[in-house]
């Protein structure tokens, strides 16, 4: 497993990098695209990262592939070229790319490891997702399964895994079964983090390279954030 982190002088932990492909730990507070705030995205970061380290004239191609909510943290992949880029979109489209997440909790789920399936609807207005049981008009299917993988003092780690990629899919789900994340005052939870951020960690990627067709199985540290810290050890 990659995860030999290199950090740069614009604030960057680089997971892992080639001609074709980046993989960014994203810190909480970072968005991965411009949004209506104007702050700057990490795409914009890791265009003048590229741009610096290969003293590149003009314009940096970069294709963002997929998205994380600001306030979580951890993997996000990006394509360097406009060959890497339809190959990795038509991946994940087909669910070929595993993302693997970690989730703390307060409460401790219904069963030790389980599949959920709901169907999401999405409230623009406050962009929130509400999980039902029953389908209901406007909803979407979201499939995840989750295991719990240690009992912390007051917390639970949770590892999951996504079948379905709906707008906060985890956040809403786990909330549905009586378990929001530590920090996530939009679904339930009842304190903020310090920073602002959620315990919610895209803690893992397993995909065929676009180009190169090596398997890529990368690992994303944890937060410096000590419960974070514990939950990593052991």
């Amino acid at each position: 497993m990659a995860n030999n982190t290199v950090s740069t002088k614009h604030n960057l932990q680089v997971l892992y990098e080639d001609n074709h492909i980046i993989v960014i730990n994203k810190r909480s507070g970072d968005i991965v695209q411009g949004d209506k705030t104007g702050d700057k995205p990490l795409s914009e970061v890791v265009k003048e990262y590229i741009k610096d380290k290969y003293n590149k004239p003009g314009n940096v191609y970069l294709g963002v592939v997929h998205r994380l909510d600001r306030p979580t943290t951890g993997i996000v992949l990006f394509a360097k070229t406009s060959k890497a880029l339809p190959r990795l979109n038509k991946m994940f489209a087909g669910k070929e790319a595993k993302k693997t997440y970690w989730a703390l909790v307060k409460n401790q789920p219904p069963k030790t490891a389980d599949k959920l399936v709901h169907y999401l609807k999405r409230n623009p207005k406050q962009n929130k997702s509400y999980a039902r049981s029953k389908e209901v008009p406007d909803s979407k299917k979201a499939i995840l399964s989750y295991s719990l993988l240690k009992k912390l003092t007051s917390y639970y780690l949770l590892e999951i895994a996504l079948e379905t990629g709906r707008h906060h899919q985890i956040r809403s789900q786990l909330t549905a079964i009586g378990c929001p994340i530590k920090g996530d005052l939009k679904y339930g939870f009842d304190r903020s983090n310090p920073d602002g951020s959620i315990s919610l960690h895209s803690r893992r990627l397993q995909l065929i390279h676009p180009v190169s067709k090596i398997e890529l199985d990368i690992v994303a540290p944890v937060p410096e954030e000590k419960l974070w810290q514990v939950a990593e050890q052991g």
